[in-house]
């Protein structure tokens, strides 16, 4: 049996739907222009602008962002309109009066060639750290990453990103959430976008629902890394115990419950 390495996080939830962009969320009357993110990538030196323009149906401003052979549409930039506003999900390391209405978004999402056929996790790691690049950005007062509608103040999603991509654990609460059920299970939301499953864990009778989080947290590490579950697998958990993985193929989902095979 393949062993999960230990990995302490802790977890708030909410609710929320898949898509596959980023919303950068700015203070009021304070989003970027095209020569602000121009400045950055000057100074950033991680990506570049190679395209810019406005929507031929509407006063949206427009710009291609190129990072690591990847092109990236970034698009709600002043001086056009905005995307729409967020009114919930699950909040990160934001104080309890944060409101997301309040805030004018711009979007970042892959470009149609990267999304024709199908999103893969390189892409999805190129992407969030994009985003962690832009969190430099004055005024950005949070990043919401769609897939798992995450709202992260943005040095936790940046700090959380880049720990990451520089080897460490898979930000589960940043780029997917964890949501408890009226079953006393917990379900991610999310994960599907990187492996095609979403993750169910079973909690024991009594078990802490903490204790059971950061579990959670340590399979979907092991679920991005490894990929999709097409048949029974065990593992040993943290403490010894063994670990069943059971997909559910039809409704896209990976059970988890200690037991034996």
């Amino acid at each position: 049996m393949r062993g999960l390495d230990t990995i302490a996080l802790e977890h708030r939830p909410a609710e929320g739907g898949i898509d596959q962009a980023v919303l950068l969320l700015f203070a009021p009357c304070h989003r970027p222009d095209v020569q602000a993110v121009r400045v950055l990538s000057r100074v950033n030196g991680q990506f570049a602008v190679t395209l810019d323009g406005e929507d031929s149906d509407g006063p949206r401003v427009w710009l291609e962002l190129l990072a690591n052979g990847l092109a990236f549409d970034m698009s709600g930039l002043a001086p056009g309109k905005p995307f729409g506003q967020l009114t919930d999900g699950h909040f990160l390391g934001l104080g309890k009066d944060f409101d997301p209405a309040a805030c004018e978004a711009v979007m970042l999402r892959p470009g149609p060639h990267l999304t024709s056929g199908g999103m893969m996790v390189p892409v999805l790691r190129c992407l969030a750290w994009v985003a962690a690049q832009l969190s430099a950005l004055p005024q950005l007062r949070a990043i919401c990453w769609q897939p798992a509608s995450t709202i992260c103040a943005p040095d936790y999603f940046h700090d959380g990103t880049m720990r990451w991509i520089e080897g460490g654990a898979f930000p589960g609460l940043g780029l997917t959430a964890l949501v408890p059920q009226p079953d006393g299970s917990i379900l991610s939301e999310g994960l599907a976008l990187f492996t095609g499953q979403e993750l169910r864990l079973e909690l024991g009778a009594g078990e802490d629902p903490s204790d059971g989080a950061k579990l959670a947290l340590r399979l979907l590490h092991w679920l991005v890394e490894n990929g999709r579950i097409d048949s029974v697998q065990s593992l040993a958990g943290p403490s010894g115990e063994t670990l069943l993985l059971e997909p559910d193929l039809p409704r896209g989902i990976v059970r988890v419950r200690r037991g034996f095979r």
